[in-house]
């Protein structure tokens, strides 16, 4: 086992990075540990951590605060790309790594580590993404993974090992799934949900809303307002995209808006069955794509899910810093120019209802659409359309007809 002097540890306190740390100290002797935990939102999760990172072995511990820049520079050009993975998944998880790991490098190299350790197991995603952006701006970095190395094999594993060592954890072996939690979404897996037969608990898993049965009788009523794609304003007040997502988390979650429970596939190969909680960022996806079957011509319309999905699969996949995923991000802004309007939605036991979209740069003519009288579209044309459009079906059918097929 190659030897380090001084490693940088992604931390989050959970159950895996707390058991690292005392891990990292046995197996790489005289080695210093430095702890980063990003803030990206996890709120309480956040509480207490220096002095547990310490206690456990950690010279260091840093708190970068790296909200408005996750939302900004990672969730709004996603959302505005209208990537979604497998039709379902908004990539809580997934855009939040890169942004994370880059953090991580900028620190280990500020202090003069030669590797950088993380949490992530050897079975799921995660440890791709961080790993490739490792790579991106660290490429001869050490990397420590202890999931693929150590002797560990499960979450109980490690919760004998923290009970031997005296770590303190806020799990029980009963409670122990597997979570992400940051300003998008929280994310649950493990335990009764790794058979996909199982029902999910939503009142025992539930953070950030309630079931839709528990949500109120009554609708509740939105307006969000869109300057090029980018959320600006919630219900008439202007604010910055980072409040409007945790304003939206709040009536979302309230209103049971969000819940995904999906059966995905992993990079690595398998299936994993996950339940999601994305309160705001599904209201958020839902106006955004409102307004802009407003502003954008149909090609651009057309091609643009076509690129949300690549898109999708490059964020899934944890290739956010490659030129590829630059190019599609070029592409997606230079849609998103006449994606301004306000949008109002209807919220009501977990569904999404449109309540009126407008945009000064609608292409909708409600003059050429009517079915009643008009004088700007003339019917007759479509004739000669039909004739041109469906010439190489007639020409086609006139072979088979010759041929007696």
């Amino acid at each position: 086992m190659k030897q380090y002097k001084k490693i940088v540890l992604a931390y989050s306190g959970g159950l895996d990075t707390s058991v690292i740390i005392p891990w990292l100290k046995e197996h790489y002797e005289g080695c210093e540990i430095i702890a980063v935990a990003a803030d990206v939102g996890q709120g309480a999760e956040l509480s207490g951590l220096e002095e547990k990172a310490i206690k456990t072995g950690a010279s260091k511990l840093y708190i970068l605060d790296m909200r408005e820049e996750f939302v900004d520079d990672y969730i709004i050009p996603t959302m505005q790309a209208g990537a979604i993975y497998e039709n379902k998944y908004l990539l809580g998880t997934s855009f939040a790594r890169p942004i994370i790991a880059k953090k991580i490098v900028e620190i280990a190299k500020k202090e003069g580590a030669d590797a950088i350790a993380h949490g992530c197991t050897g079975k799921g995603n995660d440890q791709v993404r961080f790993e490739l952006a490792i790579k991106a701006y660290a490429p001869n970095m050490g990397i420590i993974a202890p999931w693929r190395t150590w002797e560990m094999k499960s979450r109980d594993d490690e919760i004998d090992y923290a009970e031997k060592k005296g770590i303190p954890l806020n799990v029980s072996r009963e409670t122990s799934y597997s979570k992400d939690k940051n300003l998008w979404h929280l994310s649950h897996e493990g335990l009764d949900l790794e058979d996909p037969a199982n029902e999910p608990d939503y009142d025992k898993i539930l953070e950030m809303g309630v079931s839709p049965e528990k949500a109120p009788d009554k609708p509740t009523y939105v307006t969000l307002t869109f300057e090029k794609g980018v959320p600006v304003a919630l219900d008439g007040k202007k604010m910055k995209a980072l409040d409007i997502i945790t304003e939206l988390n709040k009536v979302g979650g309230a209103n049971g808006v969000g819940l995904i429970d999906m059966v995905e596939n992993r990079l690595v190969g398998m299936k994993s069955r996950g339940v999601y909680e994305t309160p705001g960022g599904t209201i958020l996806y839902a106006a955004h794509e409102l307004l802009e079957t407003l502003c954008l011509d149909r090609d651009t319309q057309h091609y643009k899910q076509q690129v949300a999905m690549k898109f999708a699969e490059l964020v899934y996949y944890g290739q956010w810093f490659t030129p590829l995923r630059e190019a599609l991000s070029a592409f997606v802004t230079t849609t998103q120019q006449t994606v301004s309007g306000e949008v109002k939605l209807k919220l009501y036991k977990g569904n999404i209802i449109p309540a009126g979209t407008t945009s000064p740069y609608s292409l909708y003519s409600e003059e050429i659409a009517t079915f009643g009288e008009d004088e700007v579209y003339d019917q007759m044309d479509s004739q000669g359309f039909i004739n041109l459009f469906g010439l190489p079906i007639k020409v086609k059918a006139l072979l088979d007809e010759k041929m007696g097929k």
